[in-house]
């Protein structure tokens, strides 16, 4: 079965609805046509110009995104400017945009759920639940398989998620680490409820100097391993399950990731 950029948008709501969404996002189509035949979808964290261009020398014919294209009510679309660049050059080469984020963060089969399943957490539970579907929201929390030492699980998240300086934030250097809190991109915010729950150490990205201070007043270990590495890494985990989800609803359609992606955030030096 050749599917439309309808079904694709169907199989997303059956696993992360939008109304899970926060209200400030804008997930879905962004750009093309809902009618249109799909064979290859090429999945990348933002809906950038060389994403696109990538896509388009890929011969895709839809563009998969975590990052909405299009967050706020555009007043125009200027060819030479971001967004209008990619939405121009998309309708030119027949390529749609979607984006699943925010109700894919919180979704129960989703980012999060991805992030947790990448560095074996056990007994898995939702950090922040949302009332809107069983087993839904932001973050997870569970058990490593055993103790280890905070070095040691440095090291592990440096390489599952391709991060070269995390930073960390914890006084005891020697302490051991079991329970663990993790969420994709900018979790800052749950830091108190990981401590309340009793997490040895919380895992996510964007921290900023007020995080660090209350992830140590409060006890709580806490790695910023990077907003573009932990998402792009579950999102492209994602993007497998997605690919396996088509095969068995029997879809004649190729899904593949965009490798040359690069972190917009770059350290210097």
């Amino acid at each position: 079965m050749l599917p439309k950029t309808s079904d694709v948008l169907d199989l997303i709501e059956s696993i992360a609805p939008k109304r899970l969404a926060e209200t400030w996002d804008n997930p879905g189509i962004q750009v093309g046509s809902t009618d249109q035949g799909i064979k290859k979808i090429l999945v990348a964290l933002d809906p950038t110009v060389e994403a696109l261009s990538y896509a388009i020398n890929a011969h895709a014919d839809l563009l998969f995104t975590h990052h909405p294209l299009i967050f706020t009510p555009l007043s125009q679309v200027v060819a030479d400017g971001y967004p209008g660049n990619v939405i121009t050059r998309a309708i030119k080469n027949g390529i749609s945009i979607i984006a699943a984020h925010t109700n894919l963060d919180i979704a129960p089969e989703g980012i999060n759920k991805v992030l947790s399943d990448m560095i074996s957490l056990r007994q898995v539970e939702v950090l922040e639940e949302n009332p809107l579907m069983e087993g839904s929201g932001l973050g997870r929390l569970g058990y490593l398989p055993e103790p280890v030492g905070l070095q040691k699980i440095v090291e592990q998240i440096m390489q599952t998620f391709g991060c070269k300086r995390p930073h960390l934030v914890h006084s005891n250097s020697d302490v051991l680490i079991h329970r663990i809190a993790v969420v994709g991109g900018s979790g800052g915010g749950l830091i108190p409820l990981a401590a309340k729950k009793k997490a040895d150490l919380m895992i996510t990205g964007d921290i900023g100097h007020h995080h660090a201070l209350t992830a140590k007043t409060l006890g709580i270990a806490l790695v910023d391993a990077g907003h573009f590495n932990l998402e792009r890494a579950a999102f492209f985990g994602f993007a497998k399950l997605f690919g396996q989800m088509a095969a068995r609803l029997k879809w004649d359609i190729e899904v593949t990731t965009y490798p040359d992606e690069e972190n917009p955030m770059i350290l210097y030096g």
